[in-house]
């Protein structure tokens, strides 16, 4: 079979990335690839990788000559590096390996199944706990936003991500994606008492219809108030406060980097239960 490569246009434009496209096509569609650019000064080096190859059409080089494509396509949009996720074992995981591209960090995913779960932490003095749907209220929202710096320490592995940079507007533009799409932005944060600012929080992002699993984004805690518990807690009550608010939802899903211990040690105190693990390759383009 002939197979030819045709770049689509995508209208997935963002205001900090945008993505190339390319199908792979023979007498039908066999494969497909996405490439998103980062726009975000501080990461316009950074472009990540998708590429599907139908099971049916694998092994005749469909897969390498997608990759062509997208590697061409990152570099004459002057990216250097790219990044591409592939669970552990599978068959673009061998593929990745075998072209070039080097674990950069390896991500462990888990789950809490609702139904067993029976969270409970100790609340911690000089704190007390705040929620919200959507975007942060106006009072916190910078302090807020400041605290989505602490995630610049978070474990990378061997991947130069480059600088991330937050501001009030990103926030609220997080909720507003969310929220076109139909899903549910739940935040729970963690306040300190003396200052009245979010000093650590963990954000959730439900179906439209509370049925499912969630997926958290993130959990942070500014780094002058680790130590003390605050993760445990305020992921607890998160945990009570989403069975009782979607009691439909059947799971909570997470991935964390494998070498974040503290974390994996909270989730794992918690209840959730490894899925799966998945490496994130990066290739440097010369």
């Amino acid at each position: 079979m002939s197979i030819t490569i045709t770049p689509l246009t995508d209208p997935d434009y963002r205001p900090f990335s945008r993505r190339l496209v390319w199908l792979a096509s023979g007498d039908h569609p066999v494969g497909s690839a996405y490439l998103q650019l980062n726009s975000k000064p501080s990461q316009e080096h950074l472009a990540e990788l998708e590429l599907t190859v139908h099971p049916a059409d694998r092994r005749q080089g469909i897969g390498s000559l997608l990759l062509d494509a997208a590697l061409q396509g990152a570099a004459e949009n002057e990216a250097t590096t790219v990044l591409a996720d592939a669970t552990v074992g599978t068959a673009g995981d061998h593929f990745l390996a075998a072209r070039g591209f080097t674990v950069g960090l390896r991500l462990v995913y888990t789950r809490l199944a609702l139904a067993d779960a029976d969270p409970s932490a100790t609340p911690v003095a000089g704190y007390r706990l705040t929620s919200w749907a959507g975007a942060p209220p106006e009072g916190l929202i910078e302090s807020f936003t400041e605290v989505r710096a602490a995630m610049s320490d978070a474990p990378v592995g061997d991947i130069s991500y480059g600088e991330e940079v937050w501001d009030v507007e990103r926030s609220r533009y997080v909720a507003e994606v969310v929220a076109q799409r139909g899903d549910l932005l739940e935040t729970m944060a963690v306040l300190d008492e003396s200052t009245g600012e979010v000093v650590a929080y963990t954000e959730l992002v439900v179906p439209g219809d509370g049925q499912g699993d969630a997926q958290h984004y993130g959990t942070v805690v500014v780094p002058a108030h680790r130590g003390r518990g605050l993760s445990r807690w305020l992921k607890a009550e998160q945990i009570r406060q989403t069975t009782e608010l979607h009691p439909k939802l059947a799971g909570l899903l997470t991935d964390t980097a494998a070498t974040n211990h503290a974390m994996r040690r909270t989730n794992e105190t918690l209840g959730y239960e490894q899925t799966h693990e998945v490496h994130r390759y990066h290739l440097l383009l010369s």
